[in-house]
């Protein structure tokens, strides 16, 4: 559900950072605003209908009685604070179309030590304020995250970024809510369909039994890690990228997507390397007292490690793709990766061969580089460099203007 809403702030990072890059201030803020309208509507929906389907949803997944009533609780309080979430994501999203990552990094790190207080107060209660046991946790986290949004709001009203938000901007813009639309479906179906693919491959090792669903377990947390900074290369590629086709300069929005794609590689291979050296020890660490459990780890966490290179090519050119505009081939990858490679393969090496949980381990290292491999194919014909979402700015000083940012942007 988070991931559905998640879409729009991506069009907003887009746009934002296309219209940075043409140095066209007034684009950026009328654009911020609507973001953040967009997002309430895309908010007030996706919370009502969580909310209704709350109860639902954890009969559906097998809630036991004695755990349904705190679950839908929990849930639905969490929906119910959803629009505060999205806020800070339009927030965050804006920052980095204009290439600010440090401010929402300060406003995360001070919410989280925050939560750290607010978690143990409302789940165990203290003084006046009673025990929420497990809605407590929802409560907190909807404080914090109440805050992180009035506090990156407020900063937009004083034009922080060089944002300047005005009640006019504010009005409902159709065109631009429906190109924010048609370029963020496509990323919510993207971040949707990754959460689907893990799903859908836990349903298939949960066949295997208990050990080779905590094995999975374990090396789904150490792929979390890894993604990262996988994501964080990717999401610089995505600004960088949509600054510079802003601004023209399509040779040099290609030169920043590969070198990202060298960074991504050569740093995920080599924490990779790293990974299957110490997968015993690691996977130990999670379960210490279960050497089968450990075996069976080891094996996919060292399974996957030599292939997380083609996971970091694989984010950066989404995230060029995304800073161009080209959110359906984001799409087609992610749909490509889950249902043409990793499950079918999973389903097949483990189902119809003796290598039982050992194809489910191997699907993942195929998948990583098939896809890889694919996506810059797709990457190299240059396509995506000609997307043309804004019209550019005539003047010469906007043009100016805009190289100096750039300029700034790469160093």
């Amino acid at each position: 559900m988070i991931s559905l809403g998640g879409g729009l702030a991506i069009a907003g990072t887009i746009l934002v950072a296309q219209y940075r890059g043409m140095n066209d201030m007034k684009a950026v803020s009328h654009v911020s605003a609507q973001t953040f309208v967009a997002m309430i509507l895309a908010s007030a929906v996706i919370s009502a209908a969580g909310y209704f389907m709350s109860s639902p949803l954890m009969r559906w997944i097998g809630a036991s009685p004695e755990v349904l009533p705190d679950a839908v609780s929990y849930l639905q309080v969490s929906f119910l604070g959803m629009i505060f979430m999205f806020a800070y994501f339009v927030y965050q999203s804006l920052m980095r179309g204009v290439g600010d990552v440090k401010t929402p990094l300060v406003i995360v790190f001070s919410t989280v030590l925050l939560n750290l207080v607010l978690d143990p107060l409302f789940i165990l209660g203290w003084g006046p304020v009673p025990a929420y046991g497990v809605t407590g946790a929802a409560l907190a986290t909807i404080a914090t995250q109440g805050v992180a949004a009035v506090a990156g709001f407020a900063l937009l009203l004083r034009g922080h970024g060089g944002i300047q938000l005005s009640l006019s901007d504010f009005s409902f813009d159709y065109p631009l809510i429906k190109k924010m639309f048609y370029l963020g479906l496509p990323a919510s179906l993207s971040q949707s369909t990754r959460a689907l693919g893990l799903t859908v491959m836990s349903f298939l090792v949960a066949s295997f039994g208990t050990l080779t669903v905590a094995a999975y377990g374990i090396g789904i947390r150490v792929l979390s890690f890894i993604i990262i900074p996988a994501m964080g290369l990717s999401m610089a590629t995505s600004t960088l990228v949509g600054q510079n086709l802003g601004a023209k300069q399509l040779d040099r929005a290609e030169a920043i997507a590969h070198k990202s794609l060298q960074v991504s590689f050569w740093v995920l291979t080599f924490l990779g390397a790293l990974l299957f050296a110490f997968a015993q020890p690691l996977t130990a660490a999670f379960i210490p007292n279960d050497l089968d459990v450990i075996q069976s780890g080891t094996h996919f966490v060292q399974a996957m490690a030599l292939t997380f290179g083609f996971i970091g090519v694989q984010q950066t050119i989404n995230g060029a793709f995304t800073g161009a505009g080209e959110t359906r081939l984001s799409l087609i990858l992610s749909l490509v990766a889950l249902w043409v490679f990793q499950f079918p393969i999973a389903y097949l090496l483990s189902k119809h061969t003796s290598l039982v949980e050992w194809g489910i381990w191997l699907a993942f290292p195929i998948s990583n580089v098939f896809t890889a491999l694919l996506a810059y194919a797709w990457f190299r014909r240059g396509e995506w460099k000609h997307k043309k979402l804004i019209q550019p700015e005539t003047s010469l000083e906007a043009e100016v203007l805009a190289e100096t940012i750039v300029d700034e942007g790469l160093q």
